[in-house]
Order: C-alpha cells, then sequence, then structure tokens
C-alpha cells in the first residue's frame, strides 16, 4: 500500500471517531447526538455488543435501531473516549463478507471497565469522501479494579504449610463452599475455570470420568482434531511451538491433565452431578454430587456452569426395522478400533464425521465396510478448504487480535463470508465431489449453502472433513448404501430392494446425539427446560446463539461449549459476568 493510501486510510478513521465522539459529548442534546450519529452508519450496518454497553451479547441490525439502542446506552454506562488502539493492529484494507472496507481495532471506556471494538468503515459513494460503518463492536475487555492484585512477596518460613499443602486442601472444599460448580473438564470446563479463577471466584469442576481429559482420550483410536493447532489454544496457555499441526486425541487429553495442574484449577473426577435445585430466596443451588465411594454430597454454589459440549448424549435411536437384525449392534461413542474385523463385514449407518472415521478406521484394520447414507450430507477437504474459514489466524496478528475480528463479525454478515468459503470450496474439492456423486454418494451445502460452519452453529453436525474415508467411498473400497435401497434388515444382515443381501458381522449406528435440553430436562426438571427454551442454534432477535454464554431465564445457570476457539474467546465474557453478578454489579 502506498504511503499516501496509509495516511488516507488513518485520515477517515480519525474523522468517525471524532464524530463518534462528538455525538457523546451532545448527549445532553438528543437531537444532536442522534444527528451526528446518523451521519455514521449506513442502512444496511451491524452493531454487535459483547457486554460492554448493554451487559448482553446481541447483534442489532439496520441503523435506526442501532442509533437509538447507542444513544440509550452509551448514556447509559457513561462510554467515553473512543480510540484507536495503538498496541494492536494498525488500521488497514481488508476484504469481509466479500467486501473491501477499512478495519480499525478501537479501545474505549465506561463506568464498568476497560472496551475493545472494532468498527469497518467504507466510503458512502452517495456523499463521496464519507466513510461510514457497515459494521461495528463493542466488547468488555476488563472490569474496574480486577487487575490490582498485589505482587506477593517472598516468604522464608520453614514451618507450617507449603504449596503443595494448600493446594491439597485447597481442592477439598472442606467447611466451604464453590461460588461456581462447572460440570464437565473438556475444553469448555477447563476454560471457564481458568478464566474464573483469575477473576478470584472459587470454582470446583466435576466431571464423571476417571481422569481428566477422558472425554478425548476415551474416543476412537486413531482420532485427530480436524482443525489446525494454531487455532485451538487454550486460554493463558498456548499449546507449544513444537507440537504437530493436527493434535491427536491423547495427545490433547494429557495437555488437558497438565493445563489442571499448570492453572490450580480444582478438579474433582469420578464425580457424578445428578441434579440440582435452585433456592430463589436463597440465591443458590443445592447440588447433589455422587463421590467416587457412591457417598452423596450435597454444595450449594450461586452458579453452574453446564460445559458438557454441544451434545453430548448418544441419540440411540432405533433404526426401522433392525431389531429383526440378530448381529452386534453399537453406537459410535463406543466404538475403539477396528482390530478385531479383520476379514468382517461391517455396516456403518450415518455419513456424519464419527461415521466416516468410523469406516476409515475399519477399513485400515482389514473389515470391508458399506456406509448407508440417510440424508446428503457435505463433504469438504480438511486440506486446504476445511481450513479456510481460520485463515486469520495463520496471516500474522497475534491470538487476541484474532480472537477479537472472529467475535467482531455480525451473523448476517458471518453468513455471506461463509456462502462465499462454500463456493470456493466446491471449486477447490470438485474432483472428489464429482467422484463421490459418481458412486451414489448424496451431496449438499447446508441452508442457503452456508457452508459447514454454520451447520455446525445451527444442529452441531452433519458434515464431514475429509481426511481419507471420502476418498475410500470414492474409489470404491468402502461401498455407500441408500437407506432407501434397504427393503429390510434380517437375520444375517440386510437386504436390498434389488434382491441382493449381504451378511453383517458388526452395525455401527452413527446416530449422532442428543441436543442439552435433553441433559437439563434430566439433571433439574422440564420446568427448567421449559424456562430457558432452546439451547444452541440462532435467535433470530439476537442474532446469536441461544442461551450460550450469557444469563439464561434461570439465575444462576450458564452453558459454555463449543470448539476449543469458541471456548478460549467466550469462556472471557462469561467469566466476566459472573464476577459482576458476585461483585454486585450486576444481578
Amino acid at each position: 500500500m502506498l504511503d499516501n493510501q496509509i495516511i488516507n486510510i488513518r485520515s477517515e478513521v480519525d474523522n468517525w471517531l471524532k464524530s463518534l465522539n462528538e455525538s457523546i459529548l451532545q448527549q445532553k442534546n438528543k437531537d444532536e447526538s442522534i444527528k451526528i450519529l446518523s451521519n455514521l452508519f449506513f442502512e444496511d450496518s451491524h452493531w454487535r455488543d459483547v457486554l460492554a454497553l448493554t451487559w448482553k451479547i446481541q447483534t442489532v441490525s439496520g441503523k435506526s435501531k442501532i442509533i437509538e439502542d447507542l444513544y440509550n446506552n452509551i448514556l447509559d454506562v457513561s462510554a467515553k473516549d473512543f480510540q484507536i488502539d495503538q498496541e494492536r493492529i494498525p488500521p488497514r484494507e481488508v476484504i469481509r463478507g466479500g467486501k473491501s472496507v477499512i478495519e480499525v481495532i478501537l479501545k474505549f471506556n465506561t463506568k464498568f471497565g476497560e472496551c475493545e471494538g472494532i468498527v469497518r468503515l467504507y466510503e458512502d459513494h452517495e456523499e463521496q469522501r464519507q466513510f461510514k460503518a457497515w459494521s461495528f463492536l463493542t466488547a468488555l475487555s476488563e472490569l474496574n479494579n480486577s487487575n490490582n492484585k498485589e505482587l506477593e512477596k517472598y516468604q522464608n518460613t520453614l514451618e507450617g504449610p507449603n504449596w503443595l499443602d494448600k493446594r491439597n486442601k485447597d481442592r477439598l472444599f472442606n467447611n466451604r463452599e464453590p461460588e461456581v460448580i462447572v460440570v464437565g473438564s473438556g475444553q469448555a470446563g477447563l476454560s471457564i475455570a481458568a478464566r474464573l479463577k483469575q477473576q478470584d471466584i472459587d470454582t470446583l469442576i466435576v466431571d464423571k470420568n476417571e481422569r481428566v481429559g477422558d472425554n478425548w482420550r476415551n474416543r476412537y483410536h486413531s482420532l485427530k482434531l480436524h482443525n489446525q493447532t494454531h487455532v485451538n489454544h487454550l486460554p493463558y496457555m498456548p499449546f507449544p511451538s513444537t507440537w504437530p499441526t493436527y493434535i491427536p486425541k491423547d495427545k490433547l487429553a494429557g495437555w488437558f491433565e497438565y493445563y489442571v495442574e499448570s492453572m490450580e484449577l480444582n478438579v474433582w473426577t469420578n464425580t457424578r452431578f445428578i441434579g440440582a435445585e435452585y433456592k430463589e430466596d436463597k440465591k443458590y443451588w443445592n447440588v447433589k454430587l455422587k463421590l467416587p465411594d457412591g457417598i452423596i454430597k450435597v454444595m450449594k454454589p450461586k452458579h453452574i456452569v453446564m460445559a458438557v459440549g454441544v451434545s453430548s448424549v448418544p441419540n440411540r435411536t432405533k433404526i426401522t426395522g433392525i431389531n429383526d437384525y440378530k448381529g452386534k449392534v453399537i453406537h459410535s461413542v463406543d466404538y475403539d478400533s477396528g482390530k478385531d474385523y479383520n476379514g468382517k463385514n461391517v455396516l456403518v449407518y450415518g455419513t456424519g464425521t464419527s461415521a466416516h472415521d468410523v469406516a476409515q478406521d475399519l477399513y485400515v484394520h482389514g473389515a470391508n465396510v458399506k456406509i448407508v447414507q440417510r440424508s446428503p450430507s457435505m463433504v469438504v477437504n480438511v486440506e486446504p478448504s476445511a481450513q479456510l474459514p481460520y485463515q486469520l489466524y495463520s496471516e500474522g496478528p497475534n491470538i487476541d487480535d484474532c480472537d477479537l475480528i472472529t467475535i467482531s463479525t455480525p451473523l448476517q454478515v458471518l453468513k455471506k463470508t461463509h456462502q462465499l468459503l462454500t463456493e470456493k470450496t466446491k471449486r477447490i474439492d470438485k474432483p472428489l465431489l464429482d467422484k463421490l456423486t459418481s458412486v451414489g454418494f448424496n451431496l449438499e451445502y447446508g441452508e442457503e449453502n452456508s457452508g459447514w460452519q454454520f451447520k455446525y452453529l445451527t444442529r452441531g453436525g452433519g458434515y464431514y472433513f475429509n481426511v481419507g474415508a471420502s476418498d475410500l467411498i470414492a474409489d470404491g473400497k468402502i461401498k455407500v448404501i441408500q437407506f432407501s435401497d434397504i427393503e429390510k434388515f434380517v437375520s444375517p444382515g440386510i437386504e436390498m430392494k434389488s434382491g441382493e443381501k449381504f451378511n453383517i458381522d458388526l452395525m455401527v449406528t452413527a446416530t449422532g446425539y442428543k441436543g442439552q435440553e435433553y441433559v437439563v430436562e434430566e439433571l433439574f426438571g422440564k420446568s427448567v427446560v421449559d424456562k430457558i427454551g432452546p439451547i444452541w442454534g440462532f435467535d433470530d432477535e439476537r442474532q446469536e446463539l441461544r442461551n450460550m454464554w450469557m444469563q439464561t431465564k434461570q439465575p444462576g445457570l450458564w452453558f459454555h461449549a463449543g470448539s476449543l476457539a469458541q471456548c478460549r474467546i467466550f469462556s472471557k465474557f462469561l467469566a466476566l459476568q459472573i464476577k459482576a453478578i458476585q461483585d454486585g454489579i450486576i444481578s
């Protein structure tokens, strides 16, 4: 970029910020303030607020609604001093959602704390040289006085408890109640517990598994993460630079154990969360925990964070007619390895990620594999196509800047972005996709061509990152069968409508998982499910994931889930809300 272009970008940004700050100074004159704000946004603009001005996670679209809400909320929280953050990426021209914009990282303050944000500007051709906002993010970064910890002084004491003695005592929760109980010690549970610890919130993680990391360790033998290591860091402790590009499950599980020790998180394993009742008058929960020795312990936290994943309970839905098959049937969650099935005939029911991974593992171990497709699926090559949404993280900005840019994209722009990416992946992957179609594998690309990430955000699955199974299917090494072509299940296997019969030694049902509502009803009762409503998937009004990372209609009940990146990013904001409630800043 030419120097004069750099100067022009900085000038346009300065002008926009000067007008925004002027509108704040004119707060007592509402008409004048609104007039100034109106000149700063396009009609089709979007404002996403993450706690900074509203104490909500929400997106507002359309200039008139943005202007009114901005005016009221800036006034309520005394927002001021919007300026370029000189310690972050400087203002630059980028492409977002297919549009060329100037992207600027900002900082500002409210009466509650330090905030950050991003504005994206481009020229209004109807008003020459007038740059206006297309998207605007405001996000709370840090509460006031949260960083005022005194440095610990060296203590030369030879008697009394040492660090380990104190840690062991801290873990026990004798004679004290945790402020927060986190259910689950996967990436969601560990990330929120680490964030809460840094906010001095006394937190206990409980997990039914024997060891931290078992949620990954106990999955099928060959599993690796399907996105790259540099995207997946946990808060405060990035993975070593020497790590492989795609993390094996057992390596990740071991890191989780190391993370617990390093971050000094309190975890009770072999402990089942078996139910809870909220005491409205006391503002705490009666939580029942089943300890390893079978004893039921009641604890009284103010908050419960459900960190058990987007979908954690296997959907063991009976397939029509499967009872007529008398062979061995297992759900994919119970599958470990195909080493015992060399030369055996195996039928895998499903075409999502688990189904493909199980089928590939069976084939590698010498099984004769057929995969049954009931509905179309999306297939994306793991490289480069599946990595395209994460390209930002490999372009140079540090991870904090990347995370901020990631959350700054409003839903409508994000959807447009993924529609464009989907078209690009279809072009890149065309040779594979054509071969899959030719062998009878049915493909689709999500609602309105929005691709795999929106499948994940709306339903938690329905796609496959190809790490080899699709090639095996395309080459006829794993046979694909359409469920509609099966006449019936029979004692030794299946009978096709064509009359062809296949004997089956094992059937693996990869039928997915039930939503979080099922877990909530089981642990808290139907009344709580009815009160809070659906979990995950998008709320059309707020344009955000439903009941995720924010206060629900059930006081003291929170939900935290998603990829490692999502958990890293949104754990910060969930912890800030709990801290604000505990400190009496919000109710």
